[in-house]
């Protein structure tokens, strides 16, 4: 299940992350969902309270796996080797991965195997329970949020090859405004509790100022060919 997207049946790239029914995560989840059904993400983002920060950003971590996930899997079939040969937004800004374990020295790669590659390392990340405890008593690392802070500022590059390579795509499924607002959201929750660095936004600073002072609109001017 994602917030904002509900129990929507939909194209996955990786299989969803769920958070079990029963533990204190899942009642947060269920907060956060209420909350964003108010419409006030800038409200929704916020630490409930009462609430442990580290379970509050874990829940929101799988969230945003689950939100980006899914709008990948929309686009997949057109985000090949072929049309997308590096992992690059836009022409200044190129990835290349590495994970510090497996793969030590960064490789340039496709789009496609980068963000194959990715998700698969923020899956086994989510699902170790040394970093991302379920159960109750059971303590975060006190690396925590430095662990956090890595999956987000990655999965960011996902929104943004998205926005730069594939926005014509997303607007021809007609699902630009499920990706205006799972982005939305992702900036609203990074910016409140200071999860990525401002020189890793860049690739879409332009669009962050636009939603984030509220204009809407179809395409935005940094990303039209």
């Amino acid at each position: 299940m994602s917030f904002l997207f509900g129990n929507r049946s939909a194209k996955t790239f990786k299989p969803k992350k769920h958070i079990p029914e029963g533990t204190h995560q899942y009642d947060l989840m269920k907060h956060a969902a209420a909350t964003l059904g108010s419409g006030n993400l800038r409200l929704a983002v916020m630490l409930p309270e009462g609430e442990d920060l580290n379970e509050w950003v874990a829940v929101n971590t799988v969230d945003f796996f689950n939100q980006i996930n899914m709008l990948y899997g929309t686009i997949t079939e057109f985000c090949t080797e072929e049309s997308c040969p590096v992992m690059a937004a836009g022409p200044k800004y190129e990835y290349h991965w590495a994970d510090g374990h497996v793969v030590k020295k960064p490789i340039k790669c496709s789009a496609p195997k980068y963000i194959d590659y990715l998700m698969t390392w923020v899956q086994d990340q989510l699902d170790d329970e040394t970093l991302f405890p379920s159960k109750i008593g059971v303590p975060f690392p006190k690396n925590f949020f430095v662990i956090a802070k890595t999956i987000l500022k990655r999965l960011f590059r996902v929104y943004a090859h998205i926005y730069h390579q594939h926005f014509a795509e997303v607007v021809q499924l007609g699902e630009e405004a499920h990706l205006n607002t799972s982005f939305k959201h992702f900036i609203f929750f990074v910016q409140e509790f200071n999860l990525i660095e401002r020189k890793e936004l860049a690739p879409l600073q332009e669009l962050i100022d636009k939603l984030t002072n509220g204009t809407s609109t179809k395409e935005p001017p940094s990303l039209q060919r």
